[in-house]
């Protein structure tokens, strides 16, 4: 017979529901935090941290919603459609300036940009130089043909005799994987699933990420209006302390974290979710991190960044960057 009363177990369960909640006189704010694109499983942490109830314990109630890219998430922000929003720093940086957008970072996600070029493994492309005399097939606007000078300079490159191929994002992957095109550019973060599609065509894949030419700079980050960076203070504390303990509630149990996800989010494989999350997880516990804190960000890399930023998009060279941002709300650098 167990140990274990029925009374023993009421009480159990009862002190690990008051631990979940806010505590009394404190209801927790109804919180929507807008992704930047599907909830694929770079997004895990955040859907098992609703599931375990990191949020709910730190006085959040967290509705997550599907994005449609960086700056169509920063206009729904900034419309009040969402309290939150995931989405890159150069997007936060062209619209503040080009359209006034009283937006503010608060929190990057990944401590260096998962910028990447996806070649195939029999290529023998195995530095930017090789890509010399080649085709990456590219969709316009991307952001990885905008930052690719600065790569190539660093990697001693010369981008002149590399052709850019205009192609359909849809149809990127089939191209390289059938070798109508030497390279494509994706996030570090989608390996994992890009290359089982590869395996399943008797290929392999490769990536050559910008930051190993010493291309480091901020992208992912979480921001919000100004109005809330005033008036919800408490509110951006609670919900970025919440999102770090997710983050290494991830880092701890990848396992927990991605089954969670699945549940939330049945169209994504547990696999392709672990590892999605095990790369994601990458970028943001990192040396510079270290230094920075988790989510955290130096004044020189926020300057590097703008400074790229400002080229690529053709922005004011002499704007502070530190005016875009507000820090004040992560937790205490561990």
């Amino acid at each position: 017979m167990s140990k274990f009363t029925s009374s023993t177990l009421t009480a159990v369960f009862s002190a690990a529901v008051a631990l979940s909640m806010p505590s009394a006189g404190h209801a927790a704010d109804n919180v929507h935090l807008m992704l930047d694109w599907i909830p694929t499983g770079d997004y895990a942490p955040y859907y098992a941290g609703i599931a375990s109830g990191i949020y709910q314990r730190n006085g959040i109630e967290l509705r997550i919603s599907k994005g449609n890219g960086s700056g169509d998430t920063l206009s729904k922000v900034a419309g009040g459609a969402a309290d939150i929003g995931m989405a890159d720093i150069s997007a936060l940086f062209t619209a503040r300036q080009r359209s006034s957008v009283p937006l503010k970072m608060i929190g990057a996600v990944y401590a260096h940009s998962p910028h990447s070029l996806f070649v195939r493994k029999d290529s023998g492309i195995t530095t930017f130089t090789g890509l010399e005399g080649k085709k990456i097939g590219i969709t316009p606007g991307n952001s990885h043909r905008l930052y690719f000078p600065a790569v190539a300079a660093a990697a001693k490159t010369d981008p002149n005799k590399i052709e850019w191929v205009t192609v359909d994002g849809s149809a990127m992957g089939p191209l390289l994987i059938s070798g109508k095109v030497d390279a494509i550019p994706s996030y570090a973060t989608n390996f994992y699933y890009q290359n089982k599609q590869a395996q399943r065509a008797g290929k392999e894949l490769a990536f050559l990420p910008f930051v190993e030419a010493g291309f480091a700079i901020y992208s992912l980050a979480f921001h919000t209006t100004e109005a809330s960076v005033k008036n919800r203070p408490e509110m951006l504390k609670n919900f970025m302390k919440a999102t770090t303990e997710s983050w290494e509630a991830a880092r701890d149990n990848p396992q927990a974290t991605c089954e969670a996800h699945v549940k939330a989010i049945p169209q994504v494989d547990l696999d392709d979710c672990l590892g999605s999350l095990k790369a994601t997880l990458g970028f943001i516990f990192t040396d510079h991190a270290k230094q920075a804190g988790v989510g955290g960000i130096t004044t020189e890399r926020l300057n590097k960044t703008y400074e790229v930023v400002a080229q690529s998009q053709d922005l004011d060279p002499k704007l502070d960057p530190a005016t875009a941002v507000d820090m004040s709300f992560l937790p205490p650098k561990k």
